[in-house]
C-alpha cells in the first residue's frame, strides 16, 4: 500500500514470480514495475529491484507454460516507477497474468518488488 523502503514482496535469491487474476479478462497493453529510488534506500543502492524479467499471460492458474507477453529490464538508473508495452501481440484477453524475475541488480540474498501493474482493455 506504501513505498517505504523494506515495504516490499521479498523474495529469496535472485529469481522468482509472481501469479495474478484481474477483476476481469483483458488484453495487456502493458505492465509497470515500481521500486524505491535510490535515494529512498537506507544503503543508498538499490541492487535488491528486479532486472531481467518476462511477462506470461495465463488460461487457467495450472497452466505450466503461459503465451509469452515480453521480456524487460528494469533501469536501476530510471525512474522508480516504470511502464514496459506488450512487446508479443495476442488475440486472446487474460485475466491470470504471470510475472517472472530472471535476475535482479546484484542483491545476493533477496529480491524486492514493490508494484506490478498490468494494464489493458477489458474484454467484452
Amino acid at each position: 500500500p506504501d513505498m517505504y523502503p523494506g515495504n516490499c514482496w521479498a523474495f529469496k535469491g535472485s529469481r522468482g514470480y509472481l501469479v495474478v487474476r484481474l477483476s476481469m479478462k483483458i488484453y495487456p497493453t502493458a505492465f509497470t514495475v515500481e521500486h524505491i529510488p535510490k535515494t529512498l534506500s537506507p544503503t543508498g543502492n538499490i541492487t535488491s529491484a528486479p532486472r531481467n524479467f518476462s511477462v506470461y499471460g495465463l488460461d487457467d492458474e495450472y497452466q505450466e507454460e503461459g503465451k509469452l507477453l515480453g521480456q524487460y529490464i528494469y533501469d536501476q538508473g530510471g525512474e522508480p516507477l516504470q511502464m514496459f508495452p506488450v512487446m508479443e501481440k495476442s488475440e486472446n484477453a487474460f485475466q491470470i497474468v504471470e510475472l517472472r524475475i530472471s535476475s535482479n541488480w546484484g542483491h545476493a540474498e533477496y529480491t524486492c518488488l514493490y508494484r506490478f501493474r498490468v494494464h489493458g482493455k477489458p474484454a467484452k
